[in-house]
C-alpha cells in the first residue's frame, strides 16, 4: 500500500507559498511584483499620491525591517525582508506566519490522519518556513535584477551628464526610464535630493541597505567627485565598464561552480528523497526500528551530517570577487 502523506505535505506547502503571494498581490497590487514597465513609484504618483506622500511611504517600506531586528521571531527574516523590500510591515509578516500556520494545520487535519502534536508542529513549520522561503526567493530575485540593471542605469547617467544635465537630473531621468526595482530606488534618491539631502549620502545609504558592492563603488565615486572635482561622466563611464566586467565574472564563476553546488544539493537531498520514496512504496518499512532507543539519535546525526554537507559545499564554492 502506497502512503500519500509525503505528497500531501508537499501540496500543502506549495499551496502555502501560493497563498502568501496571492495575499501580497491583493493588498499591494501588481505594481509590487517588479514585472511592470512602469516602476512602482511612478504608478503610485499616477494614482494621485503626492510626491512627498509617496516618498514617505516608500522610505517607510525600505527601512521598517531593519528597525525591527529586536523582535525574536522576526530577526531571522529582517535582512532578507530588507533586501526584498517587502511592503508588509514586520507585525503583518508575523501575523501572516500565524494565519498561514493555521491554514496549513487545517489542511493537514482534513487531508491526513496524523496526531495533533504532529499537525501543530508541521503546520507551524510550514507557516514560518513558507514565509521565509517566499521572502528569500523575492530577495534573491530583486538583488539579481538590481545587479543586472545597474550598469545600464550608470550608462544612462553618463549620457545625461554628457548632454549637459546636472547629476540630480541624471538620477531623475534614471528613475523615470528604468523599471523596478532600481527605478523606484533611484526615484527615492531623486526625491530625497530634491528635499535637500546630499546625493552622496543617499547613494551610500542605499548601498548599505542593499549590501551591494557595486552600489558602494557608485556612492564613493560620486562623493569623491563632489569633494575633489573632476569629470563625473568619465568617472561613471569607467565605473560602468568595471561593473559590467564584474557582472560577467560573477556569471562565469557561477557557471564554473554550478556543478559543485548541485552536487552538494543532490548529496543532501538524495537521502530525503529516498526516505520519501521508501515511505511511498512501503510505508511500514521503518516500523521495526522506530521503537528502538537509537532511532531518534540516529536521525539527528544524519540530519546534522546533511546540514554539515550543505555548509561545507557552500563554503567551498563561495568565491569572493
Amino acid at each position: 500500500m502506497i502512503s500519500a502523506a509525503p505528497i500531501i505535505y508537499i501540496i500543502i506547502f506549495v499551496a502555502v507559498l501560493a497563498m502568501v503571494q496571492g495575499l501580497y498581490l491583493v493588498m499591494f497590487g501588481k505594481s509590487i511584483s517588479m514585472n511592470g514597465k512602469v516602476n512602482r513609484r511612478l504608478e503610485l504618483m499616477e494614482k494621485g499620491g503626492g510626491r512627498e506622500q509617496v516618498l514617505e511611504q516608500l522610505r517607510k517600506e525600505m527601512t521598517q525591517h531593519m528597525k525591527s531586528q529586536s523582535i525574536p521571531i522576526y530577526s531571522i527574516l529582517a535582512i532578507k525582508a530588507q533586501k526584498a523590500n517587502i511592503a508588509f510591515s514586520p507585525s503583518q509578516i508575523i501575523m501572516l506566519m500565524g494565519v498561514v500556520s493555521v491554514v496549513a494545520f487545517f489542511g493537514l487535519t482534513m487531508m491526513t490522519a496524523t496526531s495533533l502534536p504532529v499537525r501543530i508542529g508541521v503546520g507551524t513549520a510550514m507557516g514560518i518556513g513558507g514565509v521565509f522561503v517566499w521572502i528569500s526567493a523575492k530577495a534573491n530575485k530583486r538583488m539579481a535584477m538590481i545587479e543586472e540593471q545597474l550598469p545600464e542605469a550608470v550608462e544612462l547617467m553618463v549620457r545625461s551628464l554628457r548632454v549637459g544635465h546636472p547629476f540630480s537630473s541624471a538620477i531623475s531621468i534614471v528613475s523615470k526610464e528604468v523599471a523596478d526595482p532600481l527605478g523606484t530606488e533611484m526615484g527615492v534618491i531623486s526625491d530625497e535630493t530634491a528635499y535637500g539631502r546630499d546625493v552622496g549620502e543617499c547613494l551610500k545609504a542605499m548601498a548599505e541597505r542593499l549590501d551591494m558592492q557595486d552600489l558602494r563603488f557608485l556612492a564613493v565615486a560620486v562623493t569623491i567627485q563632489q569633494q575633489s572635482g573632476g569629470n563625473l561622466a568619465e568617472i561613471l563611464d569607467g565605473l560602468a565598464k568595471v561593473i559590467r566586467a564584474r557582472f560577467r565574472l560573477f556569471r562565469r564563476v557561477k557557471a564554473i561552480t554550478a556543478e559543485a553546488k548541485w552536487s552538494g544539493k543532490l548529496l543532501s537531498g538524495f537521502p530525503i528523497l529516498a526516505l520519501i520514496g521508501i515511505n511511498l512504496i512501503q510505508p511500514d518499512y521503518f516500523d521495526e526500528v522506530m521503537g528502538t532507543s537509537i532511532f531518534i539519535p540516529a536521525c539527528l546525526v544524519v540530519a546534522a551530517f546533511l546540514v554539515a554537507n550543505l555548509i561545507v559545499m557552500r563554503s567551498l564554492v563561495n568565491i569572493k570577487v
